[in-house]
């Protein structure tokens, strides 16, 4: 699987092992930066990561920062893109399941290393249920902000 990966400086050192151990257990990686842990903003990696995504450039993506609510934010900027915020491996494992996302988030002054990729191989390893999920999903990428339901 093409997996994008992109973070901020607080995550870079996350992303690179992460990356790494992506590129380890078979996975073809997009590495979208940064490459130093100088300081960015992280609206433009998630930004980055969500064009990846949009495009098909990656079929899933991880998206890092600090605490992954800023970056998540950014990346659910695309209505492509539908990210989750994550910290465990169950939480990942539904994003998949019922929300259908194609990009997690985490932030890595809360998760360690092992906790990282648990949450990952559990988000690559999930599919869809689709069934009475597919609606609800689809409103992510068609939302109706009047108040109304569909």
């Amino acid at each position: 699987m093409r997996i994008a990966i992109a973070a901020d400086h607080a995550a870079f050192a996350l992303k690179q092992t992460l990356a790494a151990w992506l590129r380890e257990t078979g996975h073809d990686v997009l590495d979208l930066g940064p490459d130093s842990d100088a300081r960015v903003d992280y609206p433009d990696f998630g930004y980055k990561l969500a064009r990846a995504v949009r495009d098909g450039d990656a079929e899933r993506g991880v998206a890092l920062c600090g605490s992954g609510i800023g970056i998540s934010i950014a990346v659910n900027r695309e209505p492509a893109c539908r990210c989750a915020l994550v910290s465990e491996p169950y939480s990942a494992a539904l994003a998949r399941e019922h929300n259908d996302a194609n990009v997690i988030a985490l932030g890595a002054r809360l998760v360690g290393e092992d906790m990282a990729k648990a949450c990952i191989m559990s988000f690559l390893v999930g599919d869809f249920a689709g069934g009475r999920h597919a609606g609800r999903v689809a409103k992510l990428t068609q939302p109706t902000l009047d108040g109304d339901a569909a």
